[in-house]
């Protein structure tokens, strides 16, 4: 079953249509937004792709981080297993 939504991301309106809840879709779209509006608070000269562009290589960048210390934990707990 797929989820269908509208959401607003920087003044846009998107139809996202997805299997994750209607929740998850608003939060991932608050995050993108947020992410962009921070971004575009710095650097307020900057075009609305460029915006999207360097906030997809910041979310990008957060979830490499973050997948590099889940590894790195599953690494010793494996390690600890008899």
């Amino acid at each position: 079953m797929k989820n269908k939504l509208t959401v607003e991301i920087y003044g846009q309106q998107y139809h996202l249509t997805g299997k994750a809840s209607p929740g998850h879709m608003r939060q991932v779209a608050g995050h993108v937004d947020e992410k962009m509006r921070q971004i575009a608070d710095n650097n307020p000269r900057l075009d609305a792709t460029k915006l999207a562009v360097l906030s997809a290589v910041n979310i990008a960048d957060d979830y490499l981080k973050l997948k590099q210390e889940y590894d790195e934990i599953m690494h010793l707990i494996e390690d600890e297993q008899p």
